[in-house]
């Protein structure tokens, strides 16, 4: 691995923006921090230079698999794409939100193996660092086996307890509902809705596998997420099982009881990119202003993670110093990655290098992942730079 310093830059920290320094990466890993010689130097013309970041929940890769409904491309190539974007908009580390569900076709079991075993191979080929959020949709009650056996084995970095059927259920008898089920399970509207009735029967089995995945993720120490808690009621009956993540809690009241017992609230990003949730949910900004949020994921927009953070400074929500943590250090903390998430000496060279001269739209010029250098736009390199096939 190439060492190299990086220079001229204006480097955020947890106290704030320092004026124009230097960063000394060696091994991979953050080295020396102010004037350092003995490496190639970049000169980062005084970009803002910021820690990797961290995505919790993403799942714009299904775009990659099936851009339009029944319009599929192989699983390489979907993980391939979504690598570049992922980079591409200063994401480090990726956790992929894979939905394990029931239903046939997309989020089928058949087609979530095959995406696990596909990550597994291709990890090194890999420029994020991308890890499984595995999404159990808690009614998907078949799989239970064998999600136990991944988080025995590791194969999970994060399950989220996903409860969409009871919803589905309700919406099933309006045609334009069920037609977006439909689409992305490759069967026709009758076959969908008697699946689905005969999932429902079986709602009595859930809240005893929920316990018992969430005992095994305990005992392997894979961090839990709960997802759309509706009620403070919700949020506590997970919270009791060991689930200490709060993934889109549906009100403020939900969200607080998740702050009050010391939990992460998540959000997501481009709720504040677009000034509100596409789906008429609470306010991302107006949780954040109340401290109500302390992390943000892409949810299905790679983009939104830098921008949200920028925007949150903008419109004087926070300061940029606290908006970023919301992508980098607090996400890092949740996961139980203690080697990232905050440019230190020792940690990571996980690194963001920011054009924000039009603040109106912060420019993402390189990223960094681990010492390896990505490059989008006008950094100046040493010479020469040589560029291998991974391994």
């Amino acid at each position: 691995m190439r060492d190299f310093t990086l220079s001229n830059v204006r480097i955020l920290f947890a106290t704030g923006i320092t004026t124009e320094t230097t960063l000394a990466i060696e091994d991979g890993q953050v080295a020396a921090i102010g004037n350092r010689a003995g490496h190639d130097s970049w000169d980062g013309n005084g970009l803002l230079a910021l820690p990797g970041i961290i995505d919790l929940h993403g799942d714009a890769f299904e775009r990659q698999l099936m851009p339009r409904p029944g319009v599929h491309f192989d699983t390489p190539l979907a993980l391939l794409d979504s690598d570049r974007q992922l980079v591409a908009n200063g994401i480090t580390t990726a956790y992929h939100a894979l939905t394990y569900s029931w239903e046939p076709g997309l989020r089928s079991r058949t087609a979530g193996r095959r995406f696990m075993d596909v990550l597994h191979s291709m990890h090194a080929r890999l420029a994020c660092d991308t890890r499984l959020h595995l999404r159990w949709e808690t009614f998907n009650l078949d799989a239970e086996d064998e999600i136990a056996e991944w988080l025995a084995n590791d194969r999970i970095s994060l399950l989220a307890f996903n409860d969409h059927t009871p919803g589905m259920v309700r919406e099933a008898a309006r045609p334009d509902k069920l037609h977006k089920y439909v689409e992305r399970s490759g069967i026709d509207s009758n076959e969908f809705s008697l699946l689905l009735d005969q999932v429902y029967e079986r709602r009595t089995d859930v809240p005893a596998a929920i316990a018992r995945l969430a005992a095994i993720a305990v005992t392997a120490g894979i961090p839990m997420a709960s997802h759309d808690d509706e009620t403070p009621e919700d949020r506590q009956h997970y919270a009791k099982m060991g689930c200490k993540i709060s993934e889109f809690p549906k009100t403020e009241a939900t969200a607080k009881t998740a702050r009050d017992a010391g939990h992460d609230i998540v959000m997501g990003a481009p709720n504040v990119v677009r000034g509100g949730s596409h789906l008429s949910a609470v306010s991302a900004a107006d949780m954040v202003a109340r401290g109500l949020c302390t992390i943000l994921t892409s949810d299905y927009y790679y983009p939104a993670l830098a921008q949200a953070a920028f925007r949150l400074a903008r419109d004087g929500v926070c300061d940029l110093t606290q908006s970023w943590k919301l992508i980098s250090e607090n996400p890092a903390r949740a996961a139980g990655l203690d080697d990232r998430g905050t440019l230190e000496l020792g940690k990571r060279a996980d690194i963001v290098l920011v054009d924000d001269s039009v603040p109106q739209l912060p420019r993402i010029v390189a990223t960094i992942v681990a010492g390896k250098p990505m490059i989008f736009g006008d950094v100046r390199l040493p010479e020469p730079i040589s560029f291998r096939a991974a391994s």
